[in-house]
């Protein structure tokens, strides 16, 4: 029975929305569009690869309608013989961006624990917006081509855009309490999805005037974004005086436990506070952020980053390849296919959302991503066999990233949030950059793994073969142990197969 004035009333008479400020809103926008921006300059890169592929090779193999270039330049400046091999590299920065973004995400993670969250973030927002606009309108624009060079600029690229998401999550986490976190979260994580949109609208808009203009175009609004979060973000709701959402949550798990059990863990003892807390009572009002080896250490970490490795394997597949398979396979115009490819970002924008509700509802996380991932796998079979049509190619589009893309959102914010806000952790609010660091990092590894074999599955069976590893990925998700082994085996078979049947690329 609840009585007057107990958090469960409390809660149902204030209503969701109410307990939130108009500052909530402007952390929420703020944090939703610098991480937009990030992903914008990224899918910059992946909707003009076409373009740079043309750039890359001689001129008798150009077949770009927009660049119009001497031979002498051509033969002079090109880096590959033909495409292939120029996707191969494309691949491989694919690659290099990843393993130096994951690598980033440990440090960052530990980083913006210690030090204040919106210089890190600003710091990493310009630093990477000048970086994008060396690589791809510098180079251009002095006819430089170098291999070297661009693998430099892109490992350095990875370590700038991974201060990123460890600082917006924690700056979420410390803005909203557990109670809706799901929704909240949901749609905030749509800010991966609107930054992929916004990239392939500012490059489509621009890519007749050459590639190179794409990457001005995002780095100049990046950069710009970088600026406003400087001078009107607020990390945490202590810098104006009011409660952090750790403090709500442990005065009302104090009053009734079960109003934000944690959403992720099993547990239905009632242990008391002190048995599973990190820190001594009288520590419990510091806020010292806990050692990296602690936070591997926390229940559901190290397994939900190991699944999340495989799951944002196929995301980010998907996200770095999509339009170059759009453009390649069925030969659509490469701003066609830019466009088309928002369906896949829409679709997980609203699973993320809808899913991050249910699991509100049901308070549990994982049920949620089982369900998801096991319709992920029809989705991705059906996808693989779309026809040569927009219309039914977009609305299986939507449907996969509904499945895919909204469980990966769930992973990397509410849940990385949750996480990060367990019993363990306690009084200490500065866990929440290291945990979403870890997972999100093991999860970049993953996904540089998978770059490279797309590129190399796709040029020597075919994109079948690519899609059928998607499939052996998502299937394994529900256990992280088995999709590694799986994964590896994969590997295995894959280069053994390849060596001894040497097959030619196509």
């Amino acid at each position: 029975m609840d009585f007057p004035g107990s958090p469960r009333r409390t809660l149902a008479r204030r209503g969701f929305f109410s307990q939130y400020t108009h500052h909530h809103l402007v952390v929420f926008l703020l944090t939703f569009f610098s991480y937009a921006l990030l992903h914008a300059s990224r899918k910059a890169f992946s909707n003009v690869k076409v373009s740079i592929s043309n750039q890359w090779t001689p001129s008798d193999l150009n077949t770009s309608v927009y660049i119009v270039e001497p031979n002498t330049t051509w033969n002079d400046n090109h880096l590959f013989p033909n495409h292939e091999s120029a996707t191969i590299f494309l691949g491989l920065l694919d690659t290099i961006f990843l393993f130096s973004y994951a690598v980033g995400l440990f440090i960052s993670g530990i980083i913006g624990d210690r030090l204040n969250m919106r210089y890190v973030l600003t710091f990493g927002m310009c630093s990477s917006a000048i970086t994008m606009f060396v690589f791809g309108t510098v180079t251009e624009w002095l006819h430089f081509y170098n291999k070297v060079f661009y693998c430099l600029l892109w490992v350095i690229n990875g370590l700038l855009q991974s201060t990123g998401w460890p600082c917006v999550v924690a700056i979420m986490g410390n803005w909203f309490g557990k109670s809706g976190r799901g929704v909240v979260f949901g749609l905030w994580s749509a800010c991966a999805s609107v930054g992929n949109i916004l990239g392939a609208f500012l490059a489509s808009s621009v890519l007749q005037y050459g590639y190179e203009y794409a990457f001005l175009v995002t780095a100049s609004v990046q950069f710009a974004g970088g600026l406003v979060i400087f001078f009107g973000l607020v990390t945490t709701p202590k810098e104006l005086g009011l409660p952090d959402a750790g403090e709500e949550e442990n005065e009302s798990e104090g009053q009734e436990e079960e109003v934000n059990r944690p959403l992720i863990s099993d547990d239905t003892e009632g242990d008391s506070e002190v048995t599973y807390s990190i820190q001594a009572p009288d520590t419990l009002s510091e806020t010292k952020a806990i050692g990296f080896i602690q936070a591997c250490c926390l229940p559901g970490v190290l397994l939900y980053s190991l699944a999340y490795a495989c799951l944002k394997l196929v995301n980010y597949s998907f996200f770095f390849w999509l339009p170059f398979y759009l453009s390649i396979n069925y030969h659509w115009k490469e701003a066609e296919a830019d466009q088309l490819s928002i369906w896949y970002d829409i679709g997980g924008i609203i699973g993320g959302t809808v899913q991050g509700l249910i699991s509100d509802l049901i308070k549990q996380r994982s049920p949620v991503l089982a369900v998801s991932l096991l319709l992920a796998v029809g989705s991705l079979f059906g996808y693989s066999r779309s026809p040569n049509s927009k219309p039914i190619n977009a609305v299986l589009m939507t449907i996969t990233g509904f499945f895919i893309g909204g469980p990966s959102n769930m992973i990397s914010s509410a849940i990385s949030a949750d996480l990060g806000r367990q019993e363990m952790v306690r009084g200490s609010s500065e866990a929440l950059a290291t945990v979403t660091g870890i997972v999100d990092g093991t999860g970049s590894i993953g996904a540089a793994l998978g770059q490279v074999l797309v590129s190399v599955i796709q040029g020597s069976l075919g994109w079948i073969w690519v899609f059928y590893f998607f499939i052996l990925m998502v299937r394994g998700f529900i256990n992280a142990f088995p999709s590694i082994i799986l994964c590896f085996f994969f590997f295995f078979f894959f280069f053994f197969y390849m060596h001894h049947e040497k097959i030619a690329p196509k």
